[in-house]
Formats: C-alpha cells, structure tokens, sequence
C-alpha cells in the first residue's frame, strides 16, 4: 500500500509543469517509482547497460512475467500493472530496451526486433529465469511476438497489448522515408505535438492529468543536451518498426496467445504521409485484432469498446482484472 501512495504522489506532483523539465538522453533526472537496477553485456561489440525494474514475489517458485513498453513509453509507465501482478503473486521484470528511456544508445546499433529479443533473453538468463509470461504494448508488442517466435520454450503465455504490427504500412502504400528523414520529423518533436497525437490515439479523445508525466518524460529528453540522440535512435527505431512487421509469421506462433485491445485506438505509422484513400483504412485495430486470433493459432481476444491505444494507462483497473482473469484462464487451458 505505501508503493501505491508514493506513486499517487509522485504522478501528481508531475502533472502540472510551470517550466517544462529537462532530462538527459538516458533520462536522467527523471526519476522512476520502482528501484532501477541495471544489466550490464556486450552486443555488437559494444558494451551495454539495460535499466530494468525487478518486483519480487514471496514465493520462492513465482511465475515470472515479463512487461515490455512501447515505443513513446518507458519501464515507468507499467508500474501500476507491475504492482498489481506482483500482489497476484508473480514475480515482474520490466526492461528499458536498448535505445530507449535510461539504457544505452550506442552509435552505429543496428537495430532489430530479433536483437531486442536476444537482449532480453541474456537480462532473464542472468537472473535466472527459464520461463515468462511476456506482455507487450505498442512496439513492444511486436517484440513480445519476436521474443515468442525465437524462445517458444522459454515462454508461458504471450500477451499484446494494442500491438503495432497487425498491418504492413508499407505495403498498403505508406511512402518509405530514410533513417535521416525520420531524423529530421523527430527533431521537431514538442511536448504539444505528442500531447495531441497521444490524446486522439491513446486515450480516444480524452485527457486526464495523469497522462502528463509520460507525455513529459518523453519530451523532456527532447529539451535535454542529448536531443540529437535521442532523436536519432527514435528514427532508427521508427525504420525497424516500419520495415519489420510481424503479422506475416503470426501463423507460427506456438505459445497461449491473448490480445487485449483498446477498439478506438486509431495508431498507424506513417498515416500522415499516405493518400487519402488509404490513409482511413489504416489503424482500425477492432478489424486488425479480429483478424489476428483467426491466425495466431488459439488465440483469445478481449476487446475494450471505449478504450483507445493504452489501455492500461487509460482505464488501470478494468485493464489488470481483465489480464488477471485471462492469464487465470489460459493456465487452466
């Protein structure tokens, strides 16, 4: 109980901002509501500091879950989940991936979901855990399908929340833009910007207080020293996301699958860019998640009517009892 009143405190005392904050690339001096621990390896030659949030379970045997955020959130944003599930009983890792929030952005990294995923499995083998529940939300959506698709026994169940990836943007007709080019969209970045794309795609037209931190934490990055960094491994992640979908191999996934999907959630990379033709088609994730479960072998799907991108963020509670409910049903299974 005193996890959750510190955190109620902190989120209020970062909803109102009189001078805009100011972070570093690796998003110092914003401080997360959980103790951050830090695994340290080597990947493509280069040394590498994955920040992630470890919240313990009593029980010595615990199922472990494994949360992975989005790409405009961080670790951060799932602590009210992690709580929750860490009061179900299960033991929670929640990762910064490589490039995001406070781990590394290391020069010339090139960037795949199958290169997330293999830093993820080397974080859960240094802390000795064989087996997850890996839930994914937004980008990290697509990354939990990889991470599935690669390490099928080493997962128990696999979770997407309003993944990205149920559609090829590309090939619906969404004019491909370089690595510099999405350099350059990023470097323009501003805390209104995201506020507005975040209230008409994430939150289905509402706006509440406690969204702010996280619009704050992210633009806060962009008013740093480190911007151009920042910015230029969100470019490098927006070509990967673009050019790597996943629904192609949705077929081949051989764990219990569950999606949980917010039906107004409107998200789709690279909609402004595309003819107007197309552009209305895109991001109709009540028609993308309906296809998904008739292709991810015995899939269940559980739909929030009135719930935009975030779901979790959006509406807390109905999201955990639904998750918790579901996971609960898909062991017994």
């Amino acid at each position: 109980m005193k996890k959750i009143i510190a955190y109620v405190v902190w989120l209020a005392s970062g909803s109102v901002f009189a001078n805009p904050p100011v972070y570093g690339p690796h998003l110092e001096g914003f401080d997360y509501p959980a103790p951050v621990q830090s695994f340290s390896f080597v990947a493509q030659r280069q040394p590498m500091q994955m920040a992630y949030l470890d919240y313990p379970s009593a029980k010595p045997q615990a199922p472990t879950m494994v949360l992975l955020h989005g790409k405009n959130f961080c670790a951060a944003t799932w602590h009210d989940t992690a709580l929750r599930l860490q009061m179900a009983g299960m033991r929670v890792i929640v990762p910064d991936q490589i490039g995001f929030c406070k781990s590394s952005k290391p020069m010339g990294y090139e960037y795949s979901f199958a290169e997330l995923a293999s830093n993820t499995h080397a974080l859960l083998k240094s802390l000795k855990i064989e087996k997850a529940t890996v839930m994914g939300h937004s980008m990290g959506g697509m990354l939990a399908t990889r991470y599935a698709l690669m390490y099928p026994d080493a997962v128990t169940q696999l979770v997407l929340v309003n993944p990205l990836g149920l559609e090829d943007w590309k090939a619906l007709g969404v004019p491909t833009l370089s690595e510099d080019q999405w350099y350059a969209r990023e470097l323009n970045q501003t805390d209104e910007r995201m506020r507005n794309y975040q209230r008409k795609t994430y939150y289905a037209n509402e706006w509440k207080p406690e969204y702010e931190p996280w619009v704050q934490m992210i633009a806060g990055m962009y008013r740093g020293p480190g911007k151009e960094t920042v910015a230029r491994h969100s470019a490098q992640t927006y070509v990967m996301i673009f050019h790597q979908p996943v629904l192609y191999e949705f077929v081949n996934i051989k764990v219990p699958t569950l999606l949980l999907i917010g039906e107004k959630d409107t998200t789709a990379i690279g909609r402004d860019m595309a003819s107007e033709p197309i552009k209305y088609t895109m991001g109709n994730y009540r028609a993308l998640s309906l296809s998904a479960v008739k292709i991810i072998p015995g899939a269940q799907l559980v739909l929030f009517p009135d719930l935009g991108h975030a779901p979790h963020v959006q509406n807390p509670e109905r999201f955990q009892t639904a998750l918790i409910n579901q996971l609960v049903a898909l062991q017994a299974n």
